[in-house]
């Protein structure tokens, strides 16, 4: 790495605390996300006080080297890491060289992704059960309407989600290529994706056969998987209300299927609801709230 590529990613040049930053090298014969095409080199610079700001681009030259700078908040790339999000980005923080780093905070951030330890595991196998329940209710729906190429491209999604789980559950950290990951560890969601994608039976048929196969996994794996909201529900005597649900920070990355993953506790006996009255509600108008079925207590 040319010392000029350091005096690019100082403080003064980005008008914000840097934290280091990381260069990583690709075969430029392999196809890459718009974030990184067509560079050799990319320069990841990781800073604080970058709050929603999302992620900013410089394109540069070195002599013959053509680089992209992309400046990131530390948070955000831990939000990345938990929703499974920008995980080309994320993948070159984890591959990459570090060339800089102020107090160690990219060591170490970056060995706790590798690591993949119990709290990441556990926030990233909610969110991914959170996906999967929503992609197959789409697929159900559109299913029901007969239009079953919406649906084969939602249970196709649906499926993809299943199969982070299932890597997440074998402590490995899914990637872009889920499928080139499971493939050798005998996966029943691989064997699904076969029966979904090359299988002589009609489309309708197909699509049916892992609805239902999704359906009796999101019955086995839903205490398992929801324990973060199951634990919440049940951290206090009173019943939650949906608001106060959706505003719990565990909560954030799956703040729109809250409602969603309520109703399939509750229907499948690992919540409870309860109703009280609505402040300023006229008439017989109740609140539902909701607890955790004191059996998972």
């Amino acid at each position: 790495m040319e010392p000029t590529i350091y005096s690019l990613v100082d403080e003064g040049s980005v008008g914000r605390q840097v934290l280091g930053a990381i260069g990583y090298r690709h075969n430029g014969r392999d196809f890459h996300s718009s974030a990184i095409y067509d560079f050799e080199l990319v320069v990841i610079t990781v800073c604080e006080g970058m709050n929603e700001a999302g992620v900013e681009i410089e394109h540069c030259t070195n002599g013959d080297i053509h680089y992209q700078l992309l400046y990131m908040g530390i948070e955000d790339l831990k939000r990345w890491v938990m929703a499974g999000e920008n995980r080309e980005i994320v993948q070159c923080f984890l591959r990459g060289e570090i060339i800089w780093d102020v107090e160690g905070e990219l060591t170490r951030l970056r060995n706790e992704i590798i690591g993949f330890g119990d709290d990441i595991r556990g926030q990233r196998k909610f969110i991914e059960f959170a996906k999967f329940l929503k992609m197959y209710i789409e697929a159900k729906r559109y299913t029901q309407d007969r239009d079953f190429l919406d649906a084969y491209y939602n249970v196709l999604q649906a499926l993809k989600h299943y199969a982070r789980i299932e890597l997440i559950e074998q402590g490995i950290l899914p990637e872009n290529s889920v499928w080139e990951q499971l493939r050798p560890l005998n996966s029943v969601v691989y064997k699904l994706f076969d029966e979904l994608t090359d299988n002589k039976e009609t489309l309708e048929q197909r699509i049916q056969l892992v609805l239902l196969a999704c359906e009796f996994t999101i019955m086995s794996k839903m205490a398992d998987c929801c324990s973060i909201l199951l634990r919440i529900l049940s951290s206090r005597k009173e019943a939650w209300s949906i608001q106060e649900l959706r505003q719990q920070p565990e909560l954030e990355h799956v703040r729109e299927e809250v409602p969603l993953l309520l109703r399939k506790l509750v229907y499948h006996s690992h919540a409870s609801e309860v109703t009280s009255e609505s402040k300023g509600s006229a008439g017989e108008e109740r609140e539902i709230k909701y607890l955790a079925e004191k059996s998972l207590l």
